[in-house]
């Protein structure tokens, strides 16, 4: 069966099994692209939307009031969450801003806090919710691929989640270091409890974390706190005949070599140069075992449409095979722009694929 006659559905799954798909599969998340007649366009040349709006469980807190409280500053829309637990109270400030959230307040603020925190944290009670997964797929059919999540690494939670700010945690792991590992080590036995929970779901992959920044947390942090957890969770994946990967999409070189000794499947989200400071063919070189899930440079879809065609067919031209390669959109593109740039990627992906057809080579099972 040759590429061309797969779902887009199929298509990533079979880049993400490490087979060379000609044109490479283009992505994007579910959030960044707005339904319209340049979405059905896209998606008609093959663009496969990346769905990660469904989760495969339910997490609980039975013991953990938890309200909200919305409300309007001119046009500015703010909600404020309170969690109530046994050991004090809780509050988050978080502010709409598009496709995101703006935290003004995260649930840390001062040292008291800490035993609301592990309250927290020692009540969530996980539930599969494997049913409404699987009906969603079904419904939304095979132009998109769902996606399951582990969520945060367990450091990272702290660090990047919405328990505590980035800047209170690096002075927190300074001064009082024994209470962030006390969370640390709660997080990473619920998460243990994750493992087969997402195995078992119908979901074909999942993403363990991500947006990790390397100049933060520094080679031995992440090679003691992050490396044994993703390894962890791979080896009950992969039992399940399932694939696991994380969302690097910083600079990543100052930890490039932990992740090859990772056993992750894939690198989700990674951004070549010039957004960062790693090519792609230097990820290829790091990672040759790892499928590469890419994001598309933000700072090239400013380009004229001709020049961003041609840096997508450069950008491939790094690599000897483009085997375990896939083409994606993970982060917002500006309003006035993403419509053409899109477009222009694609261009630049099917003029690659006629091109250069010999870094396509077919596997046996994509020719049977």
């Amino acid at each position: 069966m040759r590429a061309k006659s797969l779902t887009p559905r199929e298509r990533v799954e079979r880049a993400l099994r490490g087979e060379a798909v000609a044109p490479v599969p283009f992505t994007m998340y579910e959030s960044k692209i707005p339904q319209c007649t340049a979405e059905r366009e896209l998606r008609n040349r093959g663009l496969c939307i990346v769905k990660r709006d469904v989760p495969v469980y339910k997490i609980r807190h039975p013991n953990v009031k938890i309200t909200q409280h919305v409300y309007w500053e001119g046009d500015r829309r703010f909600t404020r969450t309170y969690y109530e637990t046994p050991c004090g109270t809780l509050t988050t400030l978080g502010e709409e801003a598009g496709f995101t959230t703006w935290w003004h307040e995260r649930m840390y603020k001062r040292p008291e806090d800490y035993a609301a925190l592990r309250a927290l944290i020692a009540d969530q009670v996980y539930e599969p919710a494997y049913d409404s997964f699987r009906r969603a797929e079904e419904a939304f059919g095979p132009d998109a691929i769902f996606r399951a999540s582990f969520g945060l690494e367990p450091l990272q939670a702290l660090i990047s989640g919405s328990y505590m700010k980035m800047q209170d945690f690096c002075l927190e792991w300074m001064d009082r270091r024994d209470e962030i590992l006390a969370l640390y080590e709660l997080l990473v036995e619920k998460r243990r409890r994750l493992y087969p929970l997402v195995a078992q779901s119908p979901a074909g992959h999942a993403n363990y974390g991500g947006n990790v920044v390397p100049a933060i947390i520094g080679p031995r942090v992440f090679e003691e706190y992050y490396v044994p957890h993703y390894n962890e969770a791979a080896e009950v994946m992969h039992r399940h005949g399932k694939l696991i990967g994380c969302h690097f999409d910083a600079d990543s070189r100052l930890i490039a070599e932990a992740i090859a000794r990772t056993d992750l499947d894939y690198i989700e989200a990674f951004t070549p140069a010039p957004d960062t400071d790693m090519t792609l063919a230097e990820a290829r070189a790091a990672w040759p075992d790892k499928v590469l899930w890419l994001n598309f440079p933000s700072s090239v879809h400013l380009r004229p449409d001709d020049e961003v065609e041609a840096f997508t067919v450069d950008l491939l031209n790094e690599l000897d095979s483009c085997r375990g390669l896939i083409m994606g959109i993970t982060e917002d593109i500006p309003e006035e722009r993403w419509q053409a740039s899109c477009r222009a990627i694609m261009d630049g992906l099917e003029r690659h694929a006629r091109e250069y057809p010999a870094k396509y080579p077919i596997t046996p099972q994509a020719a049977s």
